[in-house]
């Protein structure tokens, strides 16, 4: 049985963290493609990665390239490629540099991997995956953005040192944008099916819910030199997982909605199901009056990020 072939573009902390968590679960094999500097680097990291291999019990290659043509007929690409984010920088400063690399990158897959599932993780998310799709002219299926699971891991954490409890236990949905206008959903988190509000007030939800919208930012501020990429990857890599194994998941991805929630031809933060097609479905869910306000505000700020990275790409 053939394995599945994964190919992360961006060999930086989270591409390579990626590359770590998807060869160690064995989900395929593995491309880490960079164009570095120093073009040896995606290299170094891969051959380093595969003598792991004999310690941890694990048999995916792991080839380090600057070439996409070692990517050609990936089942599944990450596109992890762009700069970091900095303190004091928002996600949003990011968007002229990082939607011409994302184009780049975006006509190179289309080329040699025009059959693959697509996970964008290069920020500001939601516009990223936007120009990607602009750009590769992919069937938007097969073109997501990775956030919800990342926010929603946040979410949970926070939720889970609060209470005391086994992470495995909260059961948790964000919907929206990627950044302080995404939308944790109290009415669709629980704690071993136990709903949220009989467990905490609504004055120290909101206060979690808060952390969990700025959880990127409070990386940032302490890392001094970078940004969050342990549970970035992690998030990715069960994204990858949903997708090669066909697992039918029920997770939050920025997905590309029209006529879903009304949002009307933008990637946003929807609950989907993910398989080996990509996003099979989306799921609608009735929002209650603050959840659609917050949803709609959400929404709105994503509109503006696409427009804004519009005209500076056809400037």
């Amino acid at each position: 049985m053939r394995r599945a072939k994964i190919s992360i573009i961006g060999a930086g902390n989270v591409g390579a963290t990626t590359a770590h968590w998807c060869a160690a679960a064995e989900l395929g094999d593995v491309v880490l493609l960079d164009i570095p500097a120093t073009e040896d680097m995606p290299k170094g990291k891969a051959l380093d990665l595969r003598q792991s291999s004999p310690i941890m019990g694990f048999d995916s290659a792991v080839v380090g390239t600057t070439s996409y043509d070692d990517t050609v007929d990936s089942d599944v690409v990450v596109v992890t490629a762009g700069i970091a984010r900095k303190p004091g920088m928002s996600r949003d400063d990011l968007l002229a540099t990082n939607a011409k690399i994302v184009s780049s990158v975006a006509e190179q897959v289309a080329k040699t991997s025009p059959n693959a599932v697509v996970i964008l993780v290069s920020n500001p998310l939601d516009a990223m995956v936007q120009r990607f799709l602009q750009v590769s002219k992919f069937p938007s299926c097969r073109v997501l953005g990775q956030a919800g699971v990342l926010d929603t891991a946040r979410y949970r954490t926070f939720l889970a040192m609060e209470l005391g409890v086994s992470v495995e236990d909260v059961s948790a949905l964000l919907m929206g944008g990627h950044g302080d206008t995404m939308v944790p959903m109290p009415s669709c988190t629980s704690v071993g099916g136990i709903p949220i509000r009989r467990l905490l007030s609504e004055e120290r939800l909101a206060e979690i819910v808060d952390r969990a919208r700025k959880g990127g930012a409070e990386i940032v501020s302490l890392l001094k030199t970078g940004s969050a990429y342990y549970a970035p990857a992690a998030a990715t890599a069960q994204m990858v997982e949903a997708v090669v194994k066909d697992k039918k998941r029920l997770i939050p991805c920025a997905a590309y909605c029209d006529k879903e929630y009304g949002v009307g031809g933008y990637y946003v933060g929807v609950p989907i199901i993910l398989g080996s097609g990509g996003v099979e479905k989306i799921v609608e869910l009735k929002l209650d009056e603050q959840e659609q306000a917050d949803f709609n505000k959400s929404v709105d700020a994503v509109k503006e990020l696409v427009a804004a990275m519009d005209k500076l790409m056809a400037g």
